[in-house]
């Protein structure tokens, strides 16, 4: 089973593109003393997450941030260089992009998806989530392919 409100966000090292190349962060780094809303995608440049899910908060992060989120972080079982590419292709400046490249935090939370039907191996699951000092306040986990309580709108009405 997965976390649940009231949960602490479990320990992960993943990674982030610095102005070097790819360097590590922990849940830590991301959370520790910040209100953070973050989500979940199944894949980078994939076709939901890239004509739905990250365009919903790029287009919002300002509001999203105006509730008082001090990070707004988007995290998929890809490498830093894909979730860079990725960033720049959709104007995600505003958006932390963490390639969770090994699925470690995937698997700590509990949403690991099987996508090797579709040779995608393992993947996360589609999902939102609010943390308070990384204790989780909020959790919204869609169902199968389904794309309708994790989208930016549903965390700005959680907010």
């Amino acid at each position: 089973m997965g976390v649940q409100v009231g949960d602490s966000i479990p320990e992960a090292t993943m990674n982030i593109m610095g102005d070097k190349g790819p360097q590590q962060i922990t849940t830590a780094d991301i959370f520790s003393g910040k209100k953070v809303v973050l989500f979940a995608v199944p894949g980078a440049f994939t076709p939901t997450c890239s004509a739905a899910h990250l365009p919903g908060y790029v287009a919002n992060a300002d509001k999203i941030k105006a509730a008082g989120v001090d990070a707004i972080v988007c995290v998929s079982v890809n490498d830093a260089f894909v979730m860079d590419a990725w960033s720049k292709g959709q104007n995600a400046e505003e958006i932390m992009m963490v390639g969770d490249g090994n699925g470690d935090f995937t698997k700590a939370m509990g949403t690991v998806l099987d996508g090797s039907g579709f040779g995608l191996g393992t993947r996360s699951t589609r999902y939102s989530l609010i943390a308070e000092d990384g204790k989780i306040t909020a959790l919204n986990l869609e169902q199968g392919g389904a794309f309708e309580v994790s989208s930016a709108e549903a965390i700005l009405a959680a907010l």
